[in-house]
């Protein structure tokens, strides 16, 4: 199985790349990943890996790029002329074939733009969306989208969107039949946009998919549905808000326990449950989204991921070119669509 891997992207630069690229190679045993970036920065950010001489270099092929796509770039200025960048040509490997799936945390809309341009949608979606999982309940997750690709989305698009997110969550977390749920500002029927209320009434005329209705935001963290869908501006509020939670009650907790020593000392006997909390809620463990729609695989980490966080994302990938999942999605959404008809 080969990756590639946009290793220019991220704040932290080739190091945290370089690093996460590594760990999943001592993880998977039959992956390979192709690194494409500034070879000099790649040379270096290698010769500064910690115990080299042990690490799997001999699935690992650096290939030079002479450009990075900026942070701030407009996705229409990257389609015209970025073809030599290393998320460019990252994205072409798996467009002709030579690599199953592309793992980048570089500019959002430039990915998304490229990706389109030079992968390609399955049939009948004209737009990707991005989804990612949140920690819920019981020490379960919950897959959210969109978070970010489609701003507004109408009632067959946020359809195409549950049957993606059902469809990913069955086949690559093994649910024999995910819970989908519409978010929304109340669960009566009555209540949402009118693109929410007519989705509604799509998915439940649907068979084949779990439908739950309504959820309503603090729903999303109870582990009582496996899929939330919504549009794009509303899922990323979302995400975003809940990143900053989980990282404001991280830091409570330990402020809270360092204030005197008194609570330091409880601390001190409490500090292998306080790991396994913060394990649990840290945004890096469930980093990488899901660039659902597209006839490749293309995962999005995070921005300002370390190499733990670039590991899991290389990860969600492996997962996903572990199970096809593209021609799964491509499959069923056809078959879907046939015993459907969207208003």
């Amino acid at each position: 199985m080969k990756i590639a891997l946009d290793a220019m992207g991220g704040d932290l630069g080739p190091r945290a790349t370089v690093l996460g690229s590594i760990r999943a190679l001592n993880a998977f045993s039959q992956l390979e990943i192709q690194l494409f970036g500034q070879r000099q920065e790649l040379e270096t950010a290698l010769q500064a890996l910690p115990n080299r001489s042990s690490a799997n270099l001999a699935r690992l092929s650096l290939i030079h790029s002479s450009s990075v796509v900026a942070e701030g770039a407009k996705p229409s200025s990257v389609l015209r002329g970025s073809s030599d960048s290393s998320m460019a040509m990252a994205l072409r490997q798996v467009a002709d074939g030579r690599a199953q799936a592309c793992v980048s945390a570089g500019n959002t809309g430039a990915l998304m733009a490229l990706s389109r341009s030079l992968i390609g949608t399955v049939s009948g979606i004209s737009r990707p969306a991005i989804s990612t999982a949140i920690p819920t309940r019981g020490g379960g997750r919950c897959y959210l989208l969109d978070l970010g690709a489609n701003v507004e989305a109408d009632a067959a698009r946020l359809v195409d969107f549950a049957l993606m997110g059902e469809i990913m969550a069955r086949r690559v977390d093994a649910l024999k039949s995910p819970r989908v749920a519409l978010l929304n500002v109340g669960v009566e029927g009555s209540k949402g946009t009118a693109s929410v209320r007519e989705a509604n009434v799509l998915l439940s005329r649907l068979s084949g998919i779990n439908y739950r209705g309504f959820v309503e935001g603090n729903g999303i963290f109870t582990g009582e549905v496996d899929v939330v869908v919504c549009d794009g501006f509303v899922g990323n509020a979302v995400l975003k808000a809940s990143e900053g939670l989980a990282m404001m009650l991280i830091d409570r907790v330990q402020s809270t326990f360092e204030a005197h020593w008194g609570s330091r000392i409880v601390g001190a006997l409490a500090r292998p449950a306080l790991r396994r909390l913060k394990n649990q809620l840290d945004p890096v463990r469930y980093n990488g989204a899901s660039l659902l729609g597209l006839k490749g695989i293309v995962v999005k980490s995070h921005g300002s991921a370390d190499a733990t966080g670039f590991f899991h994302a290389i990860s969600r990938a492996f997962r996903e070119v572990d199970q096809a999942l593209p021609q799964y999605l491509a499959q069923e959404l056809d078959e879907r669509r046939s015993v459907i008809t969207l208003s």
